[in-house]
């Protein structure tokens, strides 16, 4: 290499940059790092130099800052709920002040007294606390309800949902007229309202409803059928007798005269026609038309014997009143008494067998009379005039005397006729 001419050398090949060095260093270091992975018995192992860490973990620290979070925000909700709870419990704005802060729909037949009589305690009482299943169930025990809502409105309403029983007929029970719906539940007469049902018989005083369900579905079916035709025929009935499910037995209300006819068990729509297409010709070869009976097949009695029939007791005045005012029609209304049923007035005096019976009389041995002293007869002669003018003529009094044959004759009643009975023969349609 040829030596430089020049007599002195630049500073800057004396003493390089600082950059250049830095470089340099940087350029050792990557030499060195790629080196690394080789070791070298002539270097000393490197020295870890520890970290210093917390004693808890930093996933488990942030969880116990935030459960710390909700436990405060759960105390402050539970002292928040606390207040509100006594303020809601002694406030005066949540209490029912009175019948009209108690809104009711639906009720039409139900009277406000039989509403209070379950309601009426709510008032003055908060409406936080009152219990409305015990309410509803109370609601639902008056017979008129079928089915019943409460509910609570703050700050201090109460809203009353009733759905009320569709009556379907009048029923007679003893001396009681009531109304009754298609289950067999008997309901107070409205005086609200008029209705026009036929009178149901056949319900006793006293029995459960699961008696008279039977019953009532018998009833069901035989209006059904009687205006299933569209001709309405269940309107003509004054009373339906249920007392046997066999034979149900109508009343219908005919201007002529009612007639009780018996239809049977089924077929209950084709027996009536057969009724109303030959009950002129009936009144016509009768002299009174009374009863019907068409519960056989191809076999028409016209006022057959009805012995054994349901006796009904007398309704009250008040309830007779009742019921024409609820649309009882009046046929419904009469207690008919049946031939076997009158009772035989009791006879002024009773002849004994000795008296009717000739042969007892004169075996009868006379009395004899012992005869009164010349004393006794002065002294009858003096009283029997004063006896006289005090029990005589001046009384108003006058004795007629009655043979035995006579009287015998009045304490007799001539029995009734018996029932004329008659096949159908050819008044039954072929």
């Amino acid at each position: 290499m040829a030596r430089k001419s020049g007599p002195t050398i630049l500073q800057e090949e004396l003493y390089p940059s600082s950059a250049e060095r830095v470089r340099e260093e940087i350029d050792g270091a990557r030499l060195i790092d790629l080196d690394v992975d080789e070791e070298s018995p002539f270097l000393r192992g490197q020295k870890r130099v520890s970290a210093r860490r917390s004693s808890l973990p930093q996933k488990t620290a942030n969880r116990l800052l935030w459960a710390v979070v909700a436990a405060l925000v759960l105390c402050l909700a539970g002292i928040g709920s606390g207040a509100l709870y006594r303020y809601g419990e002694r406030s005066w704005r949540f209490r029912v002040e009175s019948s009209d802060n108690i809104e009711v729909t639906g009720m039409q037949n139900v009277s406000k007294g039989q509403l209070m009589e379950v309601l009426g305690g709510d008032i003055g009482r908060n409406i936080f606390f009152i219990p409305l299943a015990q309410q509803k169930a109370q609601l639902e025990q008056i017979p008129w309800v079928e089915s019943a809502s409460v509910m609570r409105f703050v700050p201090n309403r109460l809203k009353v949902e009733i759905h009320e029983r569709t009556p379907v007929a009048f029923a007679r029970v003893g001396p009681r007229m009531a109304l009754i719906d298609a289950g067999g539940t008997l309901m107070e007469l409205s005086p609200k309202r008029k209705f026009s049902f036929p009178v149901i018989l056949g319900m006793n005083p006293g029995e459960p409803l699961s008696t008279r369900a039977p019953r009532m579905k018998a009833y069901n079916e035989l209006v059904q059928e009687l205006d299933s035709g569209g001709a309405r025929y269940s309107q003509d009935l004054s009373e339906v007798d249920l007392s046997d499910l066999e034979n149900l037995k109508v009343r219908v209300n005919d201007p002529a005269g009612d007639v009780l006819v018996q239809l049977g068990s089924s077929d209950y729509l084709n027996r009536y026609k057969i009724y109303v297409g030959h009950v002129q010709d009936w009144r016509q070869q009768f002299q009174k038309l009374e009863t019907v009976n068409l519960r056989y097949d191809n076999q028409v009695i016209v006022n057959p014997d009805m012995e054994g029939k349901l006796k009904q007791a007398a309704l009250a005045p008040a309830v007779a009143r009742a019921a024409v005012a609820a649309g009882v029609k009046p046929a419904a209304l009469i207690t008919r008494i049946g031939p076997h049923d009158r009772a035989l007035p009791k006879p002024a005096f009773e002849l004994t067998e000795k008296k009717l019976d000739p042969k007892a009389a004169a075996a009868k041995k006379p009395v004899v009379r012992p005869r009164k002293t010349k004393k006794a007869v002065a002294r009858s002669k003096a009283v029997a005039p004063k006896k006289i003018a005090a029990k005589g003529p001046a009384a108003g009094v006058k004795k007629v005397p009655q043979s035995p044959v006579a009287a015998a004759n009045a304490a007799v009643i001539p029995k009734p006729s018996p029932a004329i009975a008659r096949p159908a023969g050819g008044a039954a349609p072929n």
